[in-house]
């Protein structure tokens, strides 16, 4: 079974739930997959925070559905999660018991309205890099559920964009508050991508198996010749003296990110660790009422057709 399992990763055929796998390979795909969904649900949490504040109704409006977008996102990876034989219950009792992890980026407070454009523009620009790979994953109902996700991902990283553009071409004060949110948002973007390729303890293992099929820091390199092109367009800069173009590579020579900070935020101690827990779980107790009346309202379903025989 082993061997018709590295057979199918090897000839690009996807793993399916019914397939045999190995249990390394399932708990790996359970821990990323888990985390992902909780990302998208907790990443609700900074933007919701403004969605009453935004400046326009069109801007509502578009923050309203972008904010929609990420709870459905958490929905389908909490489904492609299942398929493995955890249940979502299991999931959310992890994250609200501080178990599990999600990106340190939602740990971050959102100050002002020009962090809104910064998340779309960096935040989901480091996602969307993050994740098309996935839409080539080896297990099949994550990669299917990748197609959807990351197709929305791209429109919030242009809406993001094209909020910070509307800011940049303002006022001073606007101008000074879309430079401010860059600067905030840039290293924890940075961070994303996850420690060192020497220091991550999965993506070996994880590239092996074809789950991923880039590295954290080839990724980040991506993410960086990206962006330092896209600011050009905002007339805006990057928080970074070292960014500078490397004729011989390629590619731009970046500075080097504050690991003891990106430690200290993934083992709960950011600015908003606590926060974003504590909101997550008072949403989960004054929501019970709702997941018991929608349970109530499927079983009265399920039993209809068997009454009328």
């Amino acid at each position: 079974m082993e061997k018709q399992f590295e057979e199918k990763l090897e000839g690009e055929v996807r793993i399916e739930p019914r397939d045999w796998m190995p249990e390394a390979y399932r708990r790996t795909l359970v821990r990323q997959i888990s985390q992902h969904a909780h990302s998208e649900i907790v990443g609700m949490l900074p933007e919701g925070a403004w969605i009453t504040r935004a400046p326009t109704l069109k801007r509502k409006a578009i923050l309203l559905a972008k904010v929609q977008d990420e709870a459905g996102h958490g929905l389908y990876l909490y489904a492609a999660a299942e398929t493995l034989g955890v249940s979502r219950a299991t999931l959310v009792a992890d994250l609200l018991a501080g178990k599990a992890k999600y990106s340190s980026i939602f740990n971050y407070p959102t100050l002002s309205w020009a962090d809104i454009g910064a998340i779309g523009w960096l935040v989901d620009g480091a996602a969307i890099m993050n994740q098309v790979m996935l839409c080539r994953t080896s297990y099949g109902p994550y990669a299917r559920a990748m197609v959807r996700i990351c197709k929305e991902e791209s429109f919030h990283q242009r809406q993001g964009f094209e909020s910070l553009l509307v800011l940049s071409r303002g006022s001073a004060e606007q101008r000074t508050m879309c430079q401010d949110a860059i600067n905030r948002w840039w290293w924890p973007s940075l961070m994303m991508f996850g420690p060192r390729d020497s220091e991550s303890t999965h993506s070996d293992q994880s590239m092996k198996w074809k789950i991923k099929r880039m590295s954290n820091d080839e990724l980040r390199q991506r993410f960086v010749d990206m962006i330092a092109e896209q600011v050009k367009v905002l007339g805006m800069s990057l928080p970074d003296p070292d960014l500078r173009w490397n004729e011989e590579r390629g590619h731009y020579d970046f500075g080097e990110i504050d690991w003891d900070e990106f430690w200290k935020v993934v083992k709960g101690d950011g600015p908003c660790n606590r926060e974003r827990l504590e909101t997550r779980r008072e949403a989960h107790t004054e929501g019970a009422w709702v997941r018991e009346a929608a349970l109530a309202h499927a079983r009265k379903k399920a039993a209809r057709p068997a009454d009328a025989a």
